[in-house]
């Protein structure tokens, strides 16, 4: 039976570029969730209602997703949408639920989801709308939805028993259908029209050998089933393969620091021709060759350079996006093939106008984000297949693709450092004292380098016009360096200082030398210029990518 509840504005409610992310224990408590969700619902309705409507619905299978599922199930019942689609086990990684949004034509999807945050009962928890074209919202309607959490009095739901998640086939809520579907299948007929899996097969018969670490995290049923039963990968080429609700203790965010083990496999003697990974959500991607990791940056130049060698982009690219603390690599490879390449604030919502307008088949962020024009969503497992199609092409390993792209277009050696759990007041005040310095920087000397440009990023959109500013302070130098800081918005508590740190190393003969050593005294002038170890008393970052 419907039934309206009555509830009341709570504060810090507010979506960011990813959705909101906030503790389980705040998602868990009283009417935090519903209030989110009666607030999404109140902001998008069309003025005839959701009748005939379809909603997609799925998450990373963390703490609380079967729970947040069934919340979400009645309320969309209750708010007339005539049909919901779910992934079995409430599972649909987010790249896939992109993919089945626009497969089904459906209004749009909620996406359950805290990405690659830490999950279980003290974890993370999110969850983010999706509009009609399978992409993040826009910002006009986050700041709709926000607008709605401020004076939200009531709340529509149902009663009733819980949908069985575990049980493909429909079911009903009052006169709501619930189709609970495969959580893979839609993504994976996708995938084929993409690829060569007939190549991709071969490649593994040839004796080819993969490394995946789903991280106990949402990708472990599709590299499951595409990996090892699909393109023959032996089986155990996927590790921690099984979603877990904590993702069994670890962090699933595939970088070095906490993919640790893959990385030290592929630097050892048994290493196998490619080693990957993605995080909580799906949309993040790792790549590392044998005795080679591939800095995301330039693993989306490497894509876009080879990207014509797969059915789907055989005719060639369009166009580039990349967010603005990504390396430059795309746009020499962009410059060498005489298509554009944008550059934007961070944040997938950014990519969907380019997109969605033809402008654009590639992006990505130097945060291990690629994807192209098929989903509206960064896409971990469409990067390690496109990976593997451009290898069972070229007949070369990880390192040669590299080597050949460096000689050809140069290397942009370059270095995230993130500083993380910050003082929320110290973080913006080192940013706010940095940004007046920029001014007086351009033309003066730095450490033996002369400054060209200090700027504090504004985008302006070349579709809709919008102008998103403070996006990230930028110091350019004349010999192509570049540092850039920006505070992050993806944690849950505290603040995360992220300084990227980027040199163009043109001389092939200079290719080999290890990154940190290669940045040494660009990452010592970051430090300095920001008076980052004396604010925050912190002698190393918590990460380095």
């Amino acid at each position: 039976m419907k039934r309206t509840v009555a509830t009341a504005p709570i504060a810090g409610m507010k979506p960011g570029t990813s959705g909101l992310r906030k503790k389980v224990t705040e998602f868990a408590a009283g009417h935090y969730l519903p209030n989110f969700v009666q607030s999404v619902f109140d902001a998008v309705r069309p003025e005839s209602g959701f009748a005939g409507q379809c909603l997609v619905v799925g998450g990373d299978g963390r703490f609380y997703n079967l729970e947040a599922i069934q919340v979400v199930i009645r309320m969309a019942a209750a708010n007339g949408f005539a049909r919901v689609l779910v992934g079995q086990g409430g599972i649909l990684s987010t790249p896939a639920a992109s993919c089945v949004i626009r497969q089904h034509a459906a209004f749009g999807g909620l996406i359950l989801s805290a990405s690659h945050n830490p999950g279980g009962p003290d974890g993370d928890f999110g969850i983010k709308f999706n509009g009609a074209n399978g992409g993040p919202a826009a910002e006009k309607v986050t700041d709709a939805i926000h607008a709605c959490t401020l004076k939200i009095a009531e709340f529509q739901t149902t009663d009733g028993p819980d949908v069985d998640l575990s049980r493909i086939g429909r079911q009903w809520v009052e006169a709501m259908e619930v189709e609970v579907i495969d959580p893979v299948a839609d993504y994976l007929a996708l995938m084929q029209r993409l690829f060569d899996f007939d190549a991709l097969r071969r490649l593994f018969a040839s004796g080819f050998t993969l490394a995946f670490d789903a991280m106990h995290a949402v990708t472990g049923p599709y590299a499951h089933a595409i990996f090892e039963r699909e393109l023959g990968a032996a089986p155990g080429s996927v590790r921690n393969g099984t979603p877990l609700p904590d993702f069994g203790g670890h962090h699933p965010d595939p970088n070095r620091v906490h993919a640790k083990d893959l990385y030290e496999l592929l630097m050892s003697p048994q290493a196998p021709d490619l080693g990957a990974a993605s995080d909580g959500d799906g949309d993040r991607n790792l790549i590392i060759g044998r005795g080679l990791f591939v800095a995301p940056s330039d693993s989306l130049a490497m894509l876009a350079a080879n990207a014509h060698l797969a059915p789907a982009y055989r005719a060639g690219i369009v166009g580039i996006a990349r967010s603005m603390p990504t390396s430059g690599a795309a746009d020499r490879v962009a410059q060498a093939l005489g298509v554009p390449c944008y550059e934007t604030p961070t944040g997938w919502k950014f990519f969907g106008n380019l997109l969605d307008a033809g402008k654009v088949t590639l992006c990505g962020e130097e945060s291990a984000g690629t994807g192209s024009d098929h989903v509206r969503e960064k896409d971990g497992i469409w990067a390690v297949l496109l990976w593997l199609n451009i290898l069972a092409v070229r007949r070369q390993s990880v390192r040669q693709v590299a080597h050949e792209h460096w000689a050809r277009f140069g290397r942009n050696y370059y270095t995230r450092h993130d500083h993380e759990d910050l003082d929320s007041a110290i973080a913006q005040g080192l940013m706010r004292d940095l940004a007046a310095q920029l001014p007086s920087l351009p033309g003066t000397m730095l450490d033996g380098k002369v400054v060209a440009m200090a700027d504090d990023f504004s985008y302006v959109d070349p579709i809709d016009g919008s102008v998103s500013s403070g996006q990230g302070l930028r110091i350019g130098f004349a010999d192509g360096s570049r540092i850039v800081y920006r505070l992050s918005g993806t944690g849950t508590s505290g603040a995360t200082l992220r300084v990227y740190i980027e040199r163009f190393e043109p001389d092939a003969s200079l290719h080999d030398q290890e990154t940190q050593a290669a940045l040494a005294d660009l990452v010592g002038l970051a430090d300095r210029l920001a008076g980052i170890r004396e604010r925050t008393g912190r002698q190393t970052p918590s990460v380095i990518t």
